[in-house]
């Protein structure tokens, strides 16, 4: 037992997790659904995703003594789900090393500062707005199928954010099992499988086309959506995060697991804003306790791998794609918000946005790095006309 463990500290962990799977895992099971995988490697993933995240976050917080999360990158999962139709899975796999090894590069060597500036915030911001805006379009599409279920889902999610926004995505998930449930909507005869899960080794291969079009928008994502607002939530807790090491931590962890499901491992923002705040503990020094309880939930979590995708192999799909586009809205409006605030950069944030929702490919190169090609080409050609045009009235005056 930990020593000097509480009971704020158990029970923020459990938060943590709950919140942590009930959000994204819908989307992380779409993105398996997309590569065709077996149960086994299913299970695989998940349990390699789990022991991921508690393992790193164990070993951060153990080390700091500090509450640093680590987590699997939502956004990453959802570029996935949209960028790997037709990628045979040894190629995804080989994407996800070759994201593993651009996490741990910047975290040896302190990229993280000068890659920060590279990309504007209104394009990197709108890029993920393209990205994940289908999840939300599949909440209204969903309804065709089974409206009932979508509506009651929907009004839940109402009334989650007025009156208990932190359980807003959980209290979601069990009105749709429960109606699911009441109207006999699972699909019968399915086997449960309790079993624990047991890893399997996927030997990756390397395609320039995928690595571009898949490993290097999840790392991009992952690092701009991820790890910056991870960095940030501990930083407005108060705390001075070992950014560096924390990176470098999540980009081994990553290298070691993507073989076995292991994709995309970041700082953790909203869990982490749980585990770090006063509900914790009232002393900020040990609430990193909350943590350990959190990465070790994660590991049990992850061995039941197998339990988690039977749930998602019997429910309907509209059950899964409502959970993931609610679970989705506030990120599509906050990175709307950023892509559309600054009046100068707004027509090349539209550019990335629109052509990350067109879903174009070339040479084999997904929407996503077309996105940013485009709309930092577009960005550059009107801060020249701005320039310019500042110049002119300069010289009027």
């Amino acid at each position: 037992m930990i020593a000097g463990l509480k009971l704020s500290h158990v029970v923020a962990g459990c938060v943590a997790v709950l919140l942590g799977y009930t959000s994204s895992v819908a989307i992380i099971f779409q993105a398996i659904d997309v590569l065709g995988a077996t149960q086994a490697q299913a299970n695989s993933w998940m349990l390699a995703l789990g022991l991921g995240m508690g393992i790193s976050g164990l070993v951060l917080s153990l080390r700091y003594r500090m509450p640093i999360l680590t987590a699997w990158s939502t956004p990453g999962a959802a570029l996935l789900v949209i960028s790997l139709d037709g990628v045979p899975m040894d190629q995804a796999i080989g994407a996800f090393v070759f994201c593993g090894l651009l996490l741990t590069l910047t975290g040896l060597t302190g990229w993280f500062e000068r890659l920060s500036h590279l990309i504007p915030e209104a394009i990197g911001s709108a890029m993920l707005a393209g990205i994940l805006f289908r999840f939300g379009l599949g909440v209204f599409d969903s309804m065709e199928d089974n409206l009932p279920l979508v509506a009651a889902m929907c009004l839940t999610y109402l009334a989650g954010r007025r009156w208990f926004a932190r359980f807003t995505i959980p209290a979601v998930l069990a009105a749709g099992c429960g109606i699911c449930g009441a109207t006999a909507a699972f699909q019968a005869g399915t086997p449960f499988d309790f079993s624990l899960a047991r890893p399997v080794f996927t030997v990756p291969a390397f395609s320039l086309p995928v690595l571009i079009g898949v490993g290097l928008p999840l790392y991009i994502v992952t690092m701009s959506s991820q790890n910056v607002p991870g960095v940030m939530a501990l930083k407005t807790a108060g705390y001075r995060p070992p950014v560096s090491a924390s990176i470098a931590v999540t980009g081994l962890t990553t290298l070691l697991l993507a073989p076995f499901g292991g994709y995309a491992f970041n700082l953790a923002a909203i869990t982490a804003a749980i585990c770090a705040g006063p509900e914790a503990d009232e002393t900020p020094a040990t609430r990193y306790k909350a943590v350990v309880v959190a990465g070790i939930l994660y590991c049990i979590v992850g061995l039941l791998g197998a339990a988690v995708i039977s749930l998602f192999l019997i429910a309907p799909k509209a059950l899964v794609v409502t959970v993931a586009g609610l679970a989705l809205l506030n990120t599509i409006g906050n990175s709307l918000s950023a892509a559309l605030s600054s009046q100068n950069q707004r027509e090349a944030a539209l550019v990335t946005f629109m052509t990350t929702v067109s879903g174009i490919g070339f040479f084999g190169i997904g929407a996503p790095v077309w996105a940013l090609l485009f709309g930092v080409a577009t960005n550059a050609a009107l801060s020249v006309r701005v320039l310019r045009v500042t110049g002119a009235a300069v010289r009027e005056r």
